[in-house]
């Protein structure tokens, strides 16, 4: 031991010294390793927790949002198809009726004389008119055939007159010559005022009909004169076996053009594929879903991405539902549907990142606060940091004694949190501050993090309580509004005690909670007896309200003692003056003489009766079917009457029951309908209404039906 300078160097006091010196340093360094390691756990601890929230959240908003687009998507594109294919089938009803008619001309022809036919009239540009043209070097004059078919021109006139879709009708005679209507006589002349030459035999749809033998619809073509895109359904007439002649009509495709147009937004668009996987209306300017001329068009049933090519070849023949795909590079959310009558299909698209755009605002704002959180214990750990090593090195001698008591203060509140937040299940989700977590320092800020974060769950849950709560009123709202809609419609059987002459009696079975199908019958006096059967476009709340406006106009012309066809007219102009909604029904309405069994109908786009006289068996009755109520205001209606005899009866139907709809998406039909009734052909009104309805349910089985199923049988016994 050295003295220097009166300091001892070495010696017990040294080593004591130093050895105090190296525990109290062995000391602070165990404790600073615990509280990293504690500070380290507990940041892992928060993390872990708002990783498995913030995933749980995003679950749970995208099942939630895929489940909204898979009904409502869905049903739009189905309803879209519908709507655009109904433009279509019209076209079609005018063909098959102009086939129908030229086959019983030609089989009669030597019961007509040959009727005049003129070339087109410059003069009459802008008047609908019947005419002429031929090919090159035929003599119309000459034609054995074109006299004949020109007896067709008033049903072609007035075919042309009536329709709103047609750019014109014609009929084609096998030696070059054709006979048509439009309106745009002078369009065919030349500079020097001479009628264009039309090679006949060579147009697309005289070609395609030859072929097939059959009705078809040409591919999108532009029009010979007006260049105007367009398609033509045509259909082949034949005479003891050989061709005599093709007839069709061709429309405009501008108006569904415009439509798919309207419908780009930022979120999504509508486009039109053909059968032929051809893309011929969309609003997208480029990338796959571009609408190209037929030359550049590409066949998307064979695009080199399998799922889009499958996709699409689903879509030209059944509703394909929700499916999600990437296409271009951009995930989208597809839903198509076939328009059956060209073999045509919709396609809606709605980008996938928007959807997710309300779940990544929600977790940007969750993640915001669990990382200020964080954030704020981080500052506050360095800052006590920091100032523990000052404190540390002023007051060495009482950090000696108080460091383990510190550490054990320090460590207790963070393992009661942890074990809180492991306790936390079930409806037990509250964290709240308590005494032991208030220790001023980053410990109680952490504490009032999750605090807060546990209030914000709990608040959560109280508003998705809320919602449940209030859907459940909803549902009992509609119950009660099924109630009603069905105490509006006659359900008091036998409905007619006092009259034995007939039996009647009806079912109305909603697709949802409310319905747009309604029946009614009422005598309109003693003699005659009134049926109504109606179905309104689209489903639920809407329908029922445009329902029962509808019946009650019905109700009120008929009981004025108005025919069929004039009760029909009235109602149209009445629901179409303050039809803002554009909603349209389809209506048959039959009065019954009582006394003779004289039915008089007329029928608004409904579907087709159903009768059997004595002795026979129920078979369709396809009346001829005039414009939806609701749809165009000054419509006029055509009616008919059918002779019932004694025993005589009448099923009547919504399209709810032909189109019942199995798990293998086949249709019930009419075929198996018939096949029902006729099964038990002698059934009363109500035990025809109950065998149909086990023949649909034995049918679709499980499936989801999305239509109403209305149905009224009559049985007529004759005057008393």
């Amino acid at each position: 031991m050295k003295v220097i300078r009166g300091i001892k160097i070495g010696g017990l006091q040294s080593k004591i010294f130093n050895l105090m010196i190296i525990f109290i340093l062995a000391l602070i360094g165990a404790y600073v390793a615990i509280s990293v390691y504690q500070q380290k756990n507990l940041t892992n601890i928060v993390q872990e927790a708002s990783q498995s929230q913030s995933a749980a959240i995003e679950t749970i908003s995208e099942q939630t949002m895929e489940a909204v687009l898979d009904g409502s998507l869905t049903r739009t594109t189905a309803l879209q198809a519908y709507i655009a294919d109904d433009l279509f089938g019209d076209v079609r009803t005018d063909v098959e009726t102009l086939q129908a008619f030229a086959t019983e001309l030609f089989k009669h022809s030597d019961s007509f004389s040959a009727h005049p036919f003129y070339p087109p009239d410059k003069a009459k540009d802008g008047i609908a008119s019947v005419q002429i043209q031929h090919e090159t070097g035929v003599d119309p004059y000459q034609s054995e055939s074109l006299g004949l078919v020109a007896n067709m021109s008033e049903i072609m006139l007035a075919m042309f007159q009536s329709s709103d879709k047609l750019n014109s009708c014609f009929v084609a005679t096998p030696d070059g010559n054709i006979l048509f209507v439009d309106d745009r006589s002078g369009a065919y002349f030349d500079e020097q005022g001479n009628v264009y030459d039309f090679a006949v035999r060579e147009r697309p749809w005289y070609l395609q009909a030859v072929e097939a033998g059959e009705l078809i619809f040409t591919g999108v073509e532009l029009d010979a004169f007006t260049g105007i895109s367009g398609l033509v359904c045509a259909a082949p007439v034949y005479s003891n076996g050989k061709l005599a002649a093709v007839v069709g009509a061709d429309i405009f495709l501008t108006s569904i053009s415009d439509y798919v147009q309207n419908t780009s937004s930022e979120t999504g668009f509508l486009c039109v594929i053909s059968q032929n996987g051809e893309v011929l209306f969309s609003p997208v300017r480029e990338g796959t879903f571009k609408a190209e001329l037929s030359a550049n068009a590409r066949d998307l049933r064979e695009d080199e991405n399998a799922d889009l090519a499958r996709f699409v070849k689903r879509a030209l023949t059944e509703n394909t539902g929700l499916t999600c795909l990437t296409v271009d590079g951009k995930e989208y959310y597809l839903s198509g549907a076939p328009m059956g009558t060209v073999g045509w299909a919709v396609l809606s698209a709605v980008e996938k990142e928007v959807t997710h755009q309300p779940t990544e605002a929600m977790l940007g704002s969750f993640n915001s606060i669990n990382g200020q959180a964080l954030l704020t214990y981080q500052n506050a750990a360095k800052h006590s940091s920091m100032t523990f090593l000052v404190l540390t090195a002023a007051l060495i001698l009482l950090a000696v004694i108080g460091a383990l008591v510190v550490a054990g203060r320090i460590v207790k509140p963070l393992e009661h949190m942890t074990q809180r937040i492991n306790s936390l299940s079930g409806s037990d989700t509250a964290f709240e501050m308590e005494d032991v977590y208030r220790t001023n320092d980053e410990i109680e800020v952490l504490g009032e993090a999750f605090a807060t974060l546990s209030a914000r769950t709990r608040d959560y849950i109280a508003r998705i309580t809320e919602i449940t709560a209030e859907k459940e009123r909803i549902g009992t709202e509609l119950a009660l509004a099924t109630r009603i809609q069905a105490d509006m419609l006659p359900n008091i059987y036998p409905a007619f005690p006092e009259r034995s002459e007939f039996d009647i009696y009806a079912t109305m079975d909603p697709a949802r909670e409310v319905g747009g199908d309604f029946y009614d019958f009422f005598l309109v006096d003693d003699d005659h007896l009134c049926m109504v059967i109606a179905d309104v476009s689209g489903k639920g709340v809407p329908a029922a309200l445009f329902m029962m406006a509808s019946r009650i106009i019905l109700a009120s012309n008929a009981k004025l003692g108005k025919s069929p066809a004039e009760i029909l007219r009235s109602t149209n102009e009445a629901i179409c003056q303050n039809n803002r909604e554009e909603m349209f029904v389809t209506v048959w309405l039959g009065i019954l003489e009582i006394s003779t069994g004289t039915l008089t109908a007329a029928n608004a786009g409904h579907e087709y009766p159903v009768v059997k006289q004595p002795g026979g068996q129920y078979e369709l009755v396809k009346d001829k079917h005039g414009f939806v109520i609701g749809g165009m205001d000054g419509v006029k209606y055509k009616e008919y009457q059918l002779h019932l005899e004694p025993g005589a009866r009448v099923f009547l139907y919504t399209d709810g029951v032909p189109e019942a709809t199995s798990a293998e998406k086949e249709l019930f039909g009419t075929d198996r309908l018939l096949d029902a009734l006729n099964a038990h052909a002698d059934a009363s009104p109500e035990q025809m209404l109950d065998y149909v309805r086990e023949a649909v349910d034995a049918f679709v089985k499980d499936a989801e039906q999305f239509d109403d199923l209305t149905m009224l049988g009559l049985e007529y016994n004759g005057s008393v």
